[in-house]
């Protein structure tokens, strides 16, 4: 403490036209330099201290802010995102069972028309194999008539003599005269 107090006391006894030193003794002289370039910056740095702090604080309320906005938004976007995405699937799925039931409906219906198609075709068939049933009977008649016309012919040539052959000539003559009159 004696030493504090001599440097205090050494500064007022420097002569006014004496040189400039540097005084030695390092525990004398940097507590008192030290407070005060500590009591200098204080006093004037406080000011300079709070408005950096200040604008500090101001900037990161004003980034708080900011994010806590980008957050609104980005949670909007997102509720939004998955309203659509709820949307999309709810289409998908409608044109997915409309998909089906068109394919379904399609299928009745290719399978409704094959079956028209088949049974038209058994109509068909069955009208060609009427047809040709009437067809071979015609020709087995033809044939049993031509047959037994040529059976009548060869008998009545064969057992008509010429007054037989008369007597039915005048027959016939006498029945279209008949129905002429």
């Amino acid at each position: 403490m004696k030493s504090v107090t001599n440097s205090f006391v050494s500064l007022g006894h420097w002569p006014s036209a004496g040189g400039f030193g540097f005084n030695t003794d390092i525990l004398a002289t940097n507590p008192i330099n030290l407070s005060v370039v500590l009591g200098v910056l204080i006093y004037f740095g406080k000011g300079v201290l709070n408005d950096l702090l200040d604008n500090r604080k101001q900037r990161i309320l004003s980034t708080i802010r900011n994010s806590e906005e980008l957050r609104k938004g980005a949670i909007e976007q997102l509720e939004k995102a998955r309203a659509r995405l709820r949307k999309v699937e709810t289409e998908a799925n409608e044109y997915r069972v409309n998909g089906y039931s068109e394919i379904e409906r399609e299928k009745e219906n290719l399978i409704n028309a094959t079956c028209d198609s088949l049974e038209r075709l058994e109509n068909y068939k069955n009208e060609t194999l009427l047809f040709e049933q009437q067809r071979a009977i015609n020709q087995v008649r033809q044939r049993v008539f031509q047959q037994a016309l040529q059976g009548a012919l060869v008998t009545l040539n064969s057992r008509l003599n010429s007054e037989l052959h008369f007597r039915t000539i005048s027959a016939n003559i006498g029945i279209l005269g008949a129905m002429e009159e």
